[in-house]
């Protein structure tokens, strides 16, 4: 019989730890990782966190040591991409024209940074953030502090990128068009918190309003909000959300919609092709719906996920929803979906003008999502209450002096 080749299609943190689950698990196969960057696989949250602040250094960030590729046998193809897929001949095409056969193929090919199409946006200053590449270069910018910063979007990337360009002694300006920061993410209760953690860092934050255009001779001088107001400006960074790159599965046939659509085992329309990570439009057992759920935590568990799935073993991917974030002195980890429409009432349990609290959302009586700011060790609680999906009693889950296991 001859040996099953498994292509992984990115080299990402999900590509990464399923290619460790495979041989974990048994799979004694030709096993290739394939990655678009010369760097290898490594993790996002440093980009924007310890990496960009100049606290970590460049390696902590990678997923396994340089060895580790060759000691298990996975055969690690950095600065080449796959370029299309021939699902009849069970075959991939790479960047470099080679053809590669294979028995599974996973496409953890991951998202791209939403782009500015406005006036001046090809001017030189203008960073956006997704490689290590980008954190590398946007550090150099803000190193030296001293600086006009304008972070376009106040999502999570934005008020991160914001909080660590202070921290080297910018001057910085955020343009939001929402009414809150983070209005996307969490809906507008928490958006306050926010606001008034980064203003009184200060940060001068522009809510209602967006970017018309940019201007400057060669390399950006000033941001121009779609107020009208002009904003001195000598470096941008554009935090407007991504886009999952589905061109390959696109092109092959695969269902795709927000992604590439993926049952709760994570395989494809086609039995023979898995997605995790940014890329994965999944059927979550819990919530009873699809979710697409672009943070660290479903890249890290995706992986494996799918990599048991390929090898046969019976899967039903259904983690909570995680995400963690450090700004200044706030430190939060959020559970769950918070998305406007998705709950209807916001409670709290703790100090919210300290920042030492815990949030709930709540829709019908449930708890369907939960922050912790400054609050620790409470994550799995606040998952177990996500999942019981029981209706809850508000004054108890609100009083600190309950313990949150007896809640469920």
């Amino acid at each position: 019989m001859p040996e099953e080749t498994f292509v992984i299609a990115g080299a990402s943190l999900a590509g990464a730890k399923a290619a460790e689950t495979l041989r974990e698990e048994g799979f004694t196969g030709r096993l290739l990782l394939i990655g678009a960057e010369i760097e290898r696989p490594y993790e996002r949250p440093p980009l924007s966190k310890g990496f960009l602040l100049d606290k970590e250094p460049r390696e902590k960030a990678h997923v396994h040591e340089a060895d580790w590729y060759e000691k298990h046998d996975v055969e690690l193809r950095v600065g080449v991409s796959v370029a299309s897929i021939d699902r009849d001949a069970h075959q991939v095409r790479l960047s470099t024209k080679e053809p590669i056969g294979y028995d599974k193929l996973l496409l953890a090919t991951g998202a791209s940074p939403r782009r500015l199409e406005v006036p001046g946006s090809k001017l030189q200053g203008i960073h956006y953030l997704r490689t290590m590449a980008d954190s590398a270069a946007l550090k150099q910018a803000l190193t030296h502090g001293g600086r006009r910063v304008v972070v376009a979007g106040a999502g999570w990337i934005g008020l991160e990128t914001a909080a660590a360009a202070r921290t080297h002694g910018n001057d910085v300006t955020i343009i939001e068009p929402e009414p809150t920061p983070l209005h996307a993410a969490m809906g507008p209760e928490l958006g306050g918190v926010f606001a008034d953690l980064h203003r009184e860092h200060g940060v001068d934050l522009r809510l209602d309003q967006g970017v018309a255009g940019f201007w400057g001779a060669g390399a950006v001088s000033a941001v121009v909000t779609s107020g009208g107001a002009e904003v001195p400006a000598d470096v941008v960074i554009v935090g407007i959300g991504v886009r999952p790159n589905t061109r390959l599965a696109e092109e092959a046939g695969l269902d795709v919609s927000d992604g590439i659509l993926v049952d709760a085992s994570l395989r494809t329309s086609d039995p023979d092709i898995y997605a995790a990570g940014d890329v994965a439009n999944a059927y979550h057992p819990l919530l009873g719906r699809r979710i697409r759920v672009e943070h660290w935590a479903n890249a890290l568990n995706g992986g494996p996920a799918a990599a048991r799935a390929m090898l046969g073993q019976e899967v039903s991917y259904d983690r909570v929803p995680y995400f963690f974030s450090d700004q200044y002195d706030l430190g939060m980890e959020m559970s769950g979906v918070a998305s406007p429409g998705e709950y209807d009432e916001v409670v709290y349990r703790g100090d919210v003008p300290g920042r030492e609290f815990i949030a709930f959302w709540l829709s019908g009586g449930r708890v369907v999502a939960g922050m912790n700011v400054n609050v620790w060790d409470v994550t799995g609680d606040v998952q177990a209450l996500i999942r019981s999906g029981r209706p809850v009693d508000t004054a108890r889950l609100t009083d600190p002096g309950v313990p949150l296991p007896d809640l469920t």
